[in-house]
C-alpha cells in the first residue's frame, strides 16, 4: 500500500476540514484486535480479552480509505506502544513524510500525546475542552466507520480466522487494498446510510448500517495504561486547538493561529 505523496497528503487535510470540520487534519489513526486461532507460541497473542489476536494498525483519510495499515503485532501489545513501534511513528519523528506544515494525526486515548498526534483531553474537561474533544470525536470516527465497512464487507474478519498468524495478515492487508479499490471505483461499496451520518435538524449522529452487524468483532485497543509525559508543545498545540475551536468556525486560514 502506497503512502500519499504531498499533494495527496494536502487533498485529504482539505477534505478533513471541509467534511469533518477539523483543520490540518491528515488522518484519524486507531487499532483493532484481528482473532485468529490460538498459535503454537500462544502466550504473545493472548490479548486482555481472553482472546488470541493480531492487531491491525491503521491511518484512515477523508474517505474512509486506508492510508497506511502495519498488521502483524500479536495481540499481547496494547495501547500507544503499538503505534510506537510502527514504521509510520519513525517517519512522523523523522519528518519523512512529506506532509503539509503543521499538520496532525486525530486518535483516541489508547494513543500518546505528540505534536502530530492529538488525542481527547482526559478525566473531567472544562468547557472548551469538552468541544474539542467532540470535534476530535467527529474526525476520528472515520477510522471507526472503516473498520466496520471493513469487517461487514469481507466477513472472513467477522469471526476468529483458522490459520496461521502470517497467512492471517496476508488476508488482512488484501482486504484492506481491496477496500480502498472499491471505495474509489464504486459507489455502492460505501453508501449513505452505511456509515454514521449527522441529522442536521436532530443535531444527533444517526449510527451506521455496519453497526447492527457487527458485535463483537475486531475488538479495540485497551485505554493506555503507560505514563505519557507529553511534551509542552504538544499540550500547547492542543491547548490551542481548543481555543480556536471554542471561538472560531475553525476556517481553513485559522490554522495559521495554532502554533506560537
Amino acid at each position: 500500500m502506497r503512502i500519499p505523496c504531498h499533494e495527496e497528503w494536502k487533498r485529504i487535510e482539505h477534505g478533513f476540514q471541509t467534511k469533518w470540520n477539523f483543520p490540518g487534519c491528515i488522518g484519524a489513526l486507531d487499532g483493532k484486535h484481528i482473532n485468529i486461532r490460538a498459535p503454537d507460541d500462544t502466550s504473545d497473542y493472548y490479548n486482555y480479552k481472553g482472546a488470541h489476536s493480531t492487531i491491525l494498525l491503521a491511518l484512515v483519510d477523508d474517505n474512509y480509505c486506508f492510508s497506511y495499515v502495519n498488521v502483524g503485532t500479536n495481540g499481547r501489545a496494547y495501547d500507544g506502544g503499538v503505534f510506537q513501534r510502527s514504521k509510520l511513528a519513525q517517519a512522523l519523528e523523522n519528518n519523512t513524510l512529506n506532509l503539509p506544515e503543521r499538520s496532525i494525526i486525530v486518535a483516541d486515548a489508547a494513543f500518546p500525546l505528540k505534536t502530530y498526534l492529538m488525542k481527547p483531553y482526559p478525566r473531567t474537561p472544562t468547557h472548551k475542552e469538552q468541544v474539542f474533544n467532540y470535534r476530535l470525536s467527529r474526525a476520528r470516527g472515520i477510522v471507526e466507520n472503516a473498520f466496520g465497512i471493513l469487517v461487514t464487507r469481507f466477513r472472513v474478519l467477522l469471526n476468529t480466522i483458522d490459520m496461521r498468524p502470517k497467512n492471517v495478515d496476508s488476508i488482512v492487508l488484501a482486504a484492506c487494498s481491496l477496500h480502498n479499490w472499491l471505495r474509489k471505483t464504486s459507489d455502492m461499496y460505501i453508501t449513505h446510510r452505511c456509515v454514521d451520518f449527522e441529522d442536521v435538524q436532530q443535531r444527533v449522529v444517526v449510527p451506521g448500517a455496519w453497526r447492527t452487524q457487527l458485535r463483537t468483532a475486531m475488538g479495540s485497543l485497551p485505554p493506555a495504561c503507560h505514563s505519557n509525559h507529553a511534551s509542552r508543545k504538544a499540550e500547547a498545540i492542543r491547548n490551542a486547538y481548543a481555543q480556536l475551536f471554542e471561538t472560531t468556525e475553525a476556517r481553513p486560514y485559522d490554522i495559521n493561529n495554532l502554533y506560537f
